[in-house]
């Protein structure tokens, strides 16, 4: 959608915005990406690719391509969030890259979200609130 028409996407993130919708990039750094996306539209959050996560730990230059992104959101007050991230290893390193927020294995496997009602505790506290 952002590449066949910039200003109609621009447009159309204004209108989502006034509603109070959120707006990611999800997978940054692979595929279409661009750092003219991140200059141009108004995200809320960066989701940087599991790609760099996976390597950042190895000495291939993921670590100074995701300090590089973490910059460029801080700079422009968007979160940022470490996709894939499965050891304590690559949780520290992003962490003290400066990213936001993480999410992978690590944490828990991808759990539908009744799941997660539970395990945070709320189909139980919805519950009470009806009796």
């Amino acid at each position: 959608m952002l590449i066949a028409d910039d200003e109609a996407a621009l447009t159309t993130f204004a209108q989502l915005r006034e509603l109070g919708v959120h707006i990611a990039l999800d997978d940054f750094g692979t595929g279409y990406s661009s750092l003219r996306y991140l200059y141009r539209i108004p995200f809320d959050k960066i989701k940087i690719d599991r790609a760099f996560v996976k390597e950042v730990t190895d000495n291939t230059g993921s670590s100074s391509i995701i300090k590089a992104v973490v910059g460029i959101a801080a700079e422009r007050n968007m979160i940022t969030t470490a996709e894939g991230v499965e050891t304590r290893s690559q949780f520290e390193t992003v962490r003290d890259l400066g990213c936001t927020q993480m999410q992978g294995y690590l944490f828990s496997a991808a759990r539908p979200a009744h799941e997660i009602r539970t395990m945070l505790g709320l189909e139980e506290a919805a519950a009470a609130s009806i009796a």
